[in-house]
């Protein structure tokens, strides 16, 4: 997760090497936990939500305080090498313990937690899990939640095959994609 991350002047984020935004909603509200200066460290924000192959970023219409986005990866891809012939490859998830909400007396929500992205240098307990909620104000959550349900489902099923099957050999250049194809069938 990121405060604040870069966005370009019309307030869409700004997107990383072969990342592709596959969906946009606006009219959504967010509320997110632990975030610093806010008042408790909670926040809630009406604005738009983005999804991409890689992660989720809420774009505040209006600054909370400091607060105006939030992005939330959902995988990374780091490169493990047991030698200089075989690389591995396994997906972490930054989102976890997702779920999909239908109360009857409010609007579909996303809820869930989201773990920090922890610089190089620095100590992992130095950064604590946010606890996140997404609710659609307006509608458009039965394209937002399949797409991301599926790409979540799809990265554990990956995570399993990986450690559960022998090591083949990958090419970096082609393990670096995500599954967009995927995403793309459910869009």
């Amino acid at each position: 997760m990121a405060l604040n991350p870069q966005l370009f002047p019309n307030g869409m984020p700004i997107p990383f090497t072969n990342e592709m935004f596959v969906l946009v909603r606006h009219g959504v509200e967010f509320e997110v936990d632990k975030i610093p200066g806010s008042q408790g460290g909670r926040v809630k924000a009406w604005g738009i939500i983005y999804l991409s192959n890689i992660r989720m970023v809420f774009v505040a219409s209006r600054p909370v305080g400091n607060f105006f986005a939030f992005d939330m990866p959902l995988v990374f891809y780091p490169l493990f090498s047991t030698d200089s012939i075989y690389i591995f490859i396994f997906l972490q998830l930054y989102v976890h313990d997702e779920k999909f909400n239908q109360p009857i007396f409010h609007c579909n929500n996303i809820s869930g937690q989201v773990e920090p992205v922890v610089p190089e240098n620095e100590h992992r307990a130095l950064y604590s899990t946010h606890s996140f909620k997404i609710l659609f104000k307006e509608g458009g959550c039965g394209t937002f939640v399949p797409l991301f349900l599926n790409l979540i489902a799809s990265v554990r099923r990956y995570n399993q095959q990986v450690n559960h099957e022998p090591q083949p050999r990958v090419d970096p250049l082609q393990a670096a994609q995500t599954p967009v194809d995927e995403m793309m069938r459910h869009a």
